[in-house]
């Protein structure tokens, strides 16, 4: 797949929903692997809820973590970190690509595909 062809912003509520998964959907799977890691292991031993309460399709850490009167603000705060980090590193990558497929211009990206 070209540099061009896959949009960039599927990526970033992948990334809300459980760490990871936008770098793994960009193609970065070691990356992803990494964030996902890490945060299962702040859901694991620094967050009260269970690892798989947190995977939920039906109910995402995020929405769970902004219902204020349901959890503790030490309960959900490092877990939600590693998730706004990895947005923000998502953010990151996908601006960069972005950039340098500006620079390269049109003619070499066709070319290399």
């Amino acid at each position: 797949m070209s540099e061009l062809s896959r949009p960039v912003w599927p990526s970033y509520p992948l990334s809300a929903l459980v760490a990871g998964l936008g770098h793994c959907y960009l193609g970065r799977w070691k990356r992803g692997v990494i964030w996902f890691v890490c945060y299962g292991l702040a859901l694991a031993f620094l967050s009260a809820r269970s690892l798989s309460g947190a995977l939920e399709p039906g109910d995402p850490f995020v929405v769970t973590a902004l219902q204020f009167d349901a959890v503790s603000y030490t309960e959900v705060a490092v877990p939600l970190a590693i998730l706004l980090i990895c947005l923000l590193d998502v953010y990151l990558i996908g601006l960069t690509e972005r950039t340098e497929a500006l620079a390269t211009g049109p003619d070499e990206i066709h070319s290399r595909t």
